[in-house]
Parts: C-alpha cells; structure tokens; sequence
C-alpha cells in the first residue's frame, strides 16, 4: 500500500514528540508499505518567526514573510529526517519547491494547481520513506509561497490524490473527530465515521482538527482520509462519502467559532442594488462575509446586520464607512464580543425539529440568540461570547446526553 501520513506541530513539537512519531512512521514502513510523510513546523514555531519578522519589520511584504514562514517545516523534516536515519530506515527530506508543487501567486494563502509527482515516486522507488515540507509550494516565478493557516493538511490531501494514495491518515493530539472538542465538552464522542460534507461543515465553522480546503479537495478526488492520534494506537475517525449511520445520528458534531464580528449597518435605502453595492465592497477586498439578516421595511429603509471574522472587521468597517454616501445608510455599528455555535448533521435532511431541540437547549441555559444561519445540513446561532463554552455544553447535553 502506498500512505501518505500527516503530523501536525504539536506532534513533533519537540525531541521525544519526533523520536515518537519516527516509530508511528517506521512501524508503517516496516509493514511493507510505501510511506510519504508530510509535517508542519515545530509546536510553535510559525508564531514566533512571525513575531520575529514583527521585532525588524512590523509589516513586511507577503512574499518575504513566505521565505521566512517557510523555514519551520524544512526544520521539522530534517529532524524527522535525522531521527528515522538513526533506526537505520532510508529516507529523504524534500521541500515543497522539490517536488514542484505548484501553486497560484497569493503570498501568505496560495492555492495548489498540481503537484508533480516524478522525484517522490523516483524516491519511492528506491524504498526510501519521503518526508516532504507541509504547508508550502512554489508559484510560477519559481517565488516560496504558503498555503495559509492548516495548510499541511491540505499538502497531504494534494500530494494522496497525485499519488493516486491507498490512504492518508491525518495525526493530530486527538484520537478522531469528536461530536465537540473532548478537551473543553464533558461527554463528546468520537465518531467512527463522518461524511465529507458534514466534515468540511465543522472545519469551516471553527473544528480545529481538519482544514476545510483539505476536506474540499478530499471529497473531490476520494482521497481515502482517516484521522487519527499521534500519541495513542488506536483507529481513528474514517472521512467519507457515505457513512453507515447518517440517519441515526440527527448531528454529528457541534462547533464553536470566538473569531467573529457583528456589523450592523443601519438605514440602508430599501431599493434594488444597494445591498448588492455594500456587499461587492467587501467582496473586491476579499473579506467574507457569514450570517446575514435584514430587518423589514421601515420608512423606506432597513437595517442589515452580518458577520465577517474577527481579525477583518477593521478593514470591512473603514470600506463601509468610506462608502456612506455612496451606499446611502445612516450609521453603522459593530461589535466583537459574539461567538458562532454551530450544529451539523447529514441526519437533518431525513429529521425534523433538529433547529427547535438546538434553540430549546439554549433557552433552557437563558442563552440569547442574536442571529441564525441555516442550510441542508448546518444550523449556525450568533451568541453573546461569555456564553460560549456554556452553549457547546447544553447543547451536546440535549443531543447526546
């Protein structure tokens, strides 16, 4: 069998964390599989280059900020490296630009285009173990790009699905996806098996423990996905197409997002074209934008309340304000202090009442709901950010006792 094996940070965060994932690896090996493994940098390594960037320059350029990002997963596969050496295993560390995984030009957030496979399978065939650079690539000035936040995971995912892989196993500091985070919610389950679709709910919704672009990517060449713990053997959570329980289960996980803003924009004119112009606005400054509500019709005018996240709502609140006369509204007010609780569930397509269960858990807790955000799967609630821990709680408690 052919594996592509991922290990977060965390995993080989340092000496006795590699010389332990090392074993995972060699035990993989030794079972007569082809091995490609992929890392990410060292437990907090990204954050502290980043804060030495800040320390000569508090805003560098995308490009050389990628140079810099760049060099914490070379250190990690060099090490992995080192170590699998010492037990005697042939090896070869290679980077993202190595293998020629190509990329758009978007510093700091590229996007894969393909990912050439000739020098990992030159290096397969040698039986040697290949550990490849996560989270980085080259785009089509021969420049180092990055991948943005999660983005081993979706290094993996690519180079599975090049590879044509018999499967990819994802390790994390947890045993598999949970129905809530085991480490904060008393009584989440892991579950055996999740769909791709209600997996890449969760990830964009704020589960931590896959990124959402590998999901996307998974489902659309059926990479076969597990994930799995780098600290215990057991098996692990089985990503999808289809499961065995979808309509056993009414949800499958719940998920907390605390990087998220509230703007409300008030006395907007109530006529065609001007929700699309406020919302082209910050689309053209690539800003996303969640949760939208808009109030009835008062005087010829109304009120539309929405969320982007956190960490953009100073850009989207100077774009709107530079547009006031423009976009004909009156005031404009935001706010941080919201969080998104967040329930997902193939099951809601067969099971109704699913939202009802949602709200009655948090007014039982007399928890406001400030906003709702539904689809065929998902049902998302805008909550006050004091009450997030406390929502995840009530509401896991009504759905899995």
């Amino acid at each position: 069998m052919l594996i592509v094996q991922k290990f977060g940070g965390s995993s080989v965060a340092d000496a006795e964390k590699v010389t332990r994932v090392a074993g995972i690896i060699a035990d993989t090996y030794c079972d007569n599989n082809d091995v490609v493994v992929v890392l990410s940098a060292q437990g907090d390594t990204t954050d502290e280059l980043l804060e030495k960037a800040a320390e000569i320059n508090p805003k560098p350029s995308k490009r050389e900020l990628d140079v810099l990002l760049s060099t914490g997963e070379q250190i990690s596969v060099a090490l992995m490296s080192m170590a699998l050496e010492k037990m005697g295993l042939p090896v070869v560390s290679l980077t993202g630009w190595q293998i020629e995984m190509s990329t758009n030009f978007e510093y700091g957030n590229a996007r894969i285009r393909s990912v050439s496979t000739d020098r990992i399978r030159q290096e397969l065939d040698k039986r040697r173990i290949v550990v490849i650079t996560g989270f980085q690539g080259i785009c089509g000035t021969g420049d180092i790009t990055t991948l943005g936040r999660g983005g081993s995971d979706t290094s993996a995912v690519a180079i599975a699905a090049s590879l044509h892989a018999d499967k990819c196993q994802i390790f994390t500091d947890v045993e598999g996806v949970f129905t809530a985070d085991p480490r904060k919610v008393e009584g989440a389950r892991k579950l055996d098996e999740i769909t791709y679709d209600e997996m890449m709910e969760l990830a964009s919704l704020g589960a931590q423990v896959l990124h959402n672009r590998s999901v996307e990517m998974a489902k659309r060449y059926g990479v076969n996905l597990e994930v799995l713990s780098s600290y215990v053997r057991k098996p692990g959570t089985q990503v999808k197409e289809v499961v065995k329980n979808v309509e056993q289960m009414k949800i499958s996980g719940i998920a907390k997002d605390t990087n998220v803003a509230r703007i409300a924009v008030v006395g907007i004119p109530d006529q065609p074209g001007y929700a699309f112009k406020l919302f082209r606005a910050l689309a053209n400054a690539k800003i996303n934008v969640d949760i939208i509500l808009q109030s009835i019709d008062r005087d010829g005018h109304n009120d539309i309340s929405f969320t982007v996240a956190e960490n953009e709502l100073e850009k989207a609140f100077a774009i709107l304000r530079e547009r006031k006369d423009a976009l004909g509204y009156r005031d404009i007010y935001a706010e941080k202090s919201v969080a998104k609780i967040s329930i997902v569930g193939a099951g809601m397509l067969s099971s109704s009442g699913i939202a009802a269960i949602m709200f009655e858990a948090l007014s039982d807790a007399k928890i406001n709901i400030q906003m709702i955000s539904t689809s065929e799967i998902k049902v998302s609630v805008l909550i006050d950010e004091k009450d997030t821990d406390r929502a995840v709680q009530v509401i896991h408690n009504k759905f899995f006792g």
